[in-house]
C-alpha cells in the first residue's frame, strides 16, 4: 500500500499543477491556484516523510498533516467548483481524488492512534 500512495498522491500532485495551470491569470486564479499548489503538492510530500518517521508519534504527526493538507485541498477545488472558475467537469475527478485520498488519511491517523 505505500508503495501504491506514493504514486497515487504524485500523480494527485501532477493533476493539481496542470489544473491549476488553467485557471484565469487574474488575482483570484493565482491566489487559489497558489493555496492548491500548495496543499496539494503537500500530501505527497509529507506521506513520504511519514513512511521515514523516527517513532510512532512522528509517523502520526506527519499522517495528521497529510490528511489536513487533503481535506484543504477539498476546501480550495469547492471555491474554483462554486465560483465557476473552471468548469465542473474539468473539475470533478480531482475533487473525487482529493475526497478519496482524504478518507484513506483518516482512516489511517484513526487506525495508527488507536494502535500506539
Amino acid at each position: 500500500m505505500d508503495k501504491d500512495l506514493k504514486v497515487r498522491t504524485k500523480k494527485f500532485a501532477l493533476e493539481i499543477i496542470q489544473l491549476v495551470s488553467e485557471l484565469p491569470k487574474n488575482t483570484v486564479g493565482f491566489e487559489l491556484g497558489k493555496q492548491l499548489v500548495r496543499s496539494g503538492t503537500s500530501i505527497g510530500a509529507n506521506y513520504r516523510s511519514s513512511q521515514r518517521g523516527r517513532s510512532r508519534a512522528e509517523f502520526i504527526s506527519k499522517l495528521s498533516i497529510v490528511q489536513e493538507e487533503a481535506d484543504e485541498s477539498i476546501f480550495w477545488l469547492e471555491l474554483i467548483l462554486e465560483s465557476e472558475l473552471l468548469k465542473r467537469e474539468r473539475v470533478h475527478s480531482i475533487y473525487k481524488e482529493a475526497n478519496e485520498l482524504t478518507a484513506i488519511f483518516t482512516t489511517m491517523v484513526i487506525n495508527a492512534k488507536k494502535n500506539s
